[in-house]
């Protein structure tokens, strides 16, 4: 009589081979419920900030929004996006051709934005009066509404125009423009204060003055403390809350080049409860001749060296040099920025910048006059 043979194997268990795929389909099922209810606070908070700044005099409208960005993401885009800022006289409306918003679901207190040109601004109910162009412009902001902690903005090949008679004229263009905020810590019962970082690259606006017909570099920090709070408002509004509160914009570095000029400085600035400027800024200027001509400050340098030099003047210079050499005198009044600069300089001190022959001056606001060392330049309108 044979013995059946025996089987030794464990039983087979096939739930342990389906265990793994129920365990992805719960948490996929899971994220999924997940991830619509992010999109729907989503949109609801989305409500609720506009409400609050529709009642703050900022009304925002999307002719069509739609919210996708699964599994990962939440954006929201805004087709025909318009801000009407009724809170101004008259009312202005701003409009775009697309706005996306978007956040990575873990970490939905970084937004990042990118807008599609052309931007269009204008009174409400009126054709625009100034538009605007780029092939790139982003944003990001990390906070939240009520603490906000810092934002960003970068324009790529930004092109500004005008209303004129029946076309837009340009005014202003650039490579790239950025700005860059962020809120510094303070202790509880201090005022916030904001750094922000300006940078410019190949600007130039020729339609709004001759200073600023050729391209121009610029790279400006500033902290403004004393402010009362972080709200969005006008810049009327802000600059008028900033004196009110006697806060200081303090200059932490500026550097601008043009060509062959290249100005740096450092100071700070208050605004008076009357809306004018008042400050000091220390300023190193390499080619402050081609700085003046720019500028048309040589007949103001003319008259004050006149008022304190007994008389003197560029064209009694120039006869003077021509009694030393013939022919000097004429090249001089061919050249008055070189004079006008020599005597800017001898208002100031002699220095080097990059390796370049420089003169140190401030330029100073005071009553809403502006002087460049004792020299009055010009005058300044309020602010508010």
């Amino acid at each position: 009589m044979s013995l059946a043979k025996i089987d030794s194997r464990p039983p087979r268990r096939p739930w342990l081979i389906a265990l793994p795929l129920a365990l992805v389909v719960v948490l996929a099922a899971g994220w999924s419920a997940f991830w619509f209810y992010a999109a729907a606070r989503a949109n609801s908070g989305i409500a609720d900030w506009r409400a609050r700044e529709a009642q703050a005099g900022r009304a925002f409208s999307c002719a069509a929004q739609t919210t996708g960005g699964f599994p990962f993401r939440l954006e929201v885009d805004c087709g025909d996006p318009n801000l009407e800022l009724q809170n101004l006289t008259p009312p202005i409306m701003l409009s775009a051709k697309s706005a996306i918003v978007l956040a990575q679901v873990y970490d939905p207190t970084l937004l990042v934005g990118e807008f599609t040109a052309p931007l269009l601004v204008g009174e409400s109910g009126h054709p625009a009066s100034m538009s605007a162009t780029w092939t790139l412009a982003q944003m990001s902001v990390r906070g939240t509404p009520g603490a906000p902690e810092r934002a960003s903005l970068v324009i790529d090949n930004p092109q500004f125009a005008r209303a004129a008679r029946a076309a837009l004229e340009p005014v202003a263009a650039a490579k790239r423009v950025e700005w860059h905020g962020r809120v510094l810590a303070r202790a509880p019962n201090e005022n916030p204060s904001l750094e922000i970082a300006i940078k410019l690259s190949a600007g130039a606006a020729p339609a709004l003055h001759q200073a600023m017909v050729q391209p121009t570099d610029a790279d400006i920090g500033v902290v403004i403390s004393g402010l009362r709070d972080l709200q969005p408002k006008p810049m009327v509004v802000f600059l008028r809350d900033l004196a009110a509160s006697h806060g200081q914009i303090d200059i932490r570095q500026a550097r601008i080049s043009q060509g062959d000029i290249l100005a740096v400085g450092t100071g700070a600035l208050t605004v008076t409860p009357e809306g004018l400027l008042d400050g000091r800024i220390n300023m190193t200027v390499a080619g402050l001749d081609k700085l003046i001509n720019l500028l048309g400050l040589d007949e103001m340098l003319t008259q004050y060296l006149a008022q304190r030099g007994g008389g003197l003047t560029m064209d009694k210079i120039a006869s003077g040099l021509d009694r030393i050499l013939p022919g000097l005198g004429g090249a001089v009044r061919n050249n008055q920025g070189g004079i006008a600069a020599a005597g800017i300089a001898m208002l100031g001190e002699p220095a080097q910048l990059d390796g370049k022959k420089a003169t140190s001056l401030p330029l100073r606001f005071s009553e809403g006059a502006a002087f460049l060392g004792p020299l009055q330049i010009g005058r300044m309108s309020p602010l508010f």
